[in-house]
């Protein structure tokens, strides 16, 4: 559900896209990058994983592959991810 993805995201979220070239900084473009790629059935497994973190935050980068339900397609690709605690919630 994009919806319940988008969600997911920090109040000042920045989503730098696997299969796309264009920053995501706000709910309804976020939403919308996942409206459309979750078309594509995404199934991902995480190769690398390095993992810091502080009192009320934590990133995790590395490398992940995605393989397309819709098409079989293989998408390699680095990814970082930080979370922060906002209002008692990770985001």
């Amino acid at each position: 559900d994009p919806d319940e993805v988008a969600k997911r995201y920090s109040k000042a979220p920045c989503l730098l896209p696997t299969v796309s070239d264009v920053p995501r900084t706000d709910y309804d473009s976020i939403k919308a990058y996942f409206v459309d790629f979750l078309k594509k059935e995404p199934q991902g497994t995480i190769l690398e994983s390095y993992v810091t973190s502080g009192p009320d935050w934590c990133m995790d980068d590395g490398i992940y592959e995605f393989t397309m339900g819709a098409t079989g397609d293989k998408v390699k690709a680095r990814y970082s991810f930080v979370y922060t605690l906002e209002g008692g919630e990770w985001k």
